[in-house]
């Protein structure tokens, strides 16, 4: 079975979700099966196991895309994975995986600011309706998504005639993990908040909820504008301890989940939660906003409260404060997250894959 795996999606200067999702993907994959990857940047190899067999072609952006299914049938794939919905697939003569991670851009319509600005104005025009995607999605044989969650809400406004297979994503494995992350007795003072500052993650209400907090000290790791970075500072109360990284490595963002911390998000809406994900395999435990995604992803390994009450946020960090709750929330943490690895990913993903090849998806 000859395999070609979208990796144009690797970023070359940091990962991004999909980035991320995309190369742990790959390699995991490439433990299980020979795959040539599809990337438009030479640098992209860095991210891809080494030695990988590569095909160069078109970047994700280019006018080229929509007939991208074209360029590949002169390679005689049996089977093509993307980890994105939008690979053009008119005329392909091969079985096809698209992936959408979740609808949250049909709720929060804001394009990633690094895109140019028709792409950015295509990209608002395309979340106006749900027909758009749905021709998009109908065009594979299967559609991917992350988690049972986005899997529900597809079926729920019918996005897609064609079948959901759920290829989860998982956190990124250390080699020190088992060791588990330090946290005192007492309860966590480091608060670790990793994701962006788009206004639906909601980190205003972090912010004030450090107001009831005055021992602990919020760490918001992040790269952030410079202009965002002064809205938030301006809601920073009297005494509070708030500390803007403005980016760490994957080094630092472990050795700061790790210093007796607990991680927290406030976010409104999300695809996943990977953070939380990655806390709970180090052992630390997640204070999170109640969200039905973050139930899927952090289970009992998490207290939850209410999204924009800052009061809750504080009382849920401070109940880890006591000893019995700390461990029992690390333990369920620890456990539930046994249930997310690239290797069980890749897994799925080369069933559904040999699937497409048959024609029998």
């Amino acid at each position: 079975m000859k395999v070609l795996f979208d990796a144009r999606y690797i970023r070359v200067d940091f990962h991004d979700g999909i980035s991320r999702y995309s190369a742990e993907l790959a390699a995991a994959l490439s433990q299980l099966t020979p795959v040539t990857f599809l990337i438009h940047d030479e640098r992209q190899r860095e991210s891809l196991p080494e030695g990988a067999d590569c095909l160069k072609i078109h970047a994700p952006t280019s006018a080229k895309e929509p007939w991208t299914a074209r360029v590949l049938n002169r390679y005689k794939p049996d089977a093509v994975f993307s980890p994105m919905q939008t690979m053009g697939a008119a005329g392909r003569r091969f079985g096809l995986i698209l992936t959408l991670h979740d609808t949250i851009y049909y709720r929060h319509r804001t394009p990633p600011r690094d895109l140019a600005w028709p792409i950015r104005l295509g990209w608002r025009l395309f979340h106006l309706s749900y027909w758009p995607q749905r021709l998009t999605l109908n065009a594979a044989d299967v559609v991917a998504t992350v988690s049972e969650t986005s899997k529900r809400e597809f079926e729920r406004v019918r996005l897609t005639k064609r079948p959901i297979v759920v290829i989860p994503n998982a956190p990124k494995l250390v080699e020190n993990q088992k060791s588990g992350a330090s946290v005192a007795a007492s309860g966590p003072t480091n608060l670790i908040y990793m994701g962006s500052f788009m206004p639906y993650k909601n980190v205003e209400t972090l912010i004030r909820g450090m107001a009831f907090l005055p021992d602990h000290t919020l760490h918001l790791l992040s790269r952030i504008s410079p202009a965002r970075r002064a809205e938030l500072a301006a809601l920073v109360p009297l005494d509070a301890r708030v500390v803007f990284h403005e980016g760490v490595t994957d080094e630092e963002y472990e050795r700061l989940l790790r210093d007796n911390a607990v991680l927290v998000t406030a976010s409104k809406d999300e695809g996943y939660g990977l953070p939380l994900a990655e806390a709970l395999t180090q052992g630390v435990p997640v204070v999170a906003s109640d969200l039905p995604i973050f139930h899927e992803v952090a289970a009992g390994g998490a207290l939850y409260f209410e999204t924009t009450n800052p009061g809750d946020f504080a009382l849920k960090v401070r109940e880890l404060g006591d000893p019995a709750v700390l461990a029992e929330v690390i333990a369920r943490g620890t456990e539930h997250s046994k249930m997310f690895s690239w290797d069980r990913s890749a897994r799925i993903l080369l069933e559904t894959l040999e699937a497409v090849a048959r024609g029998s998806a």
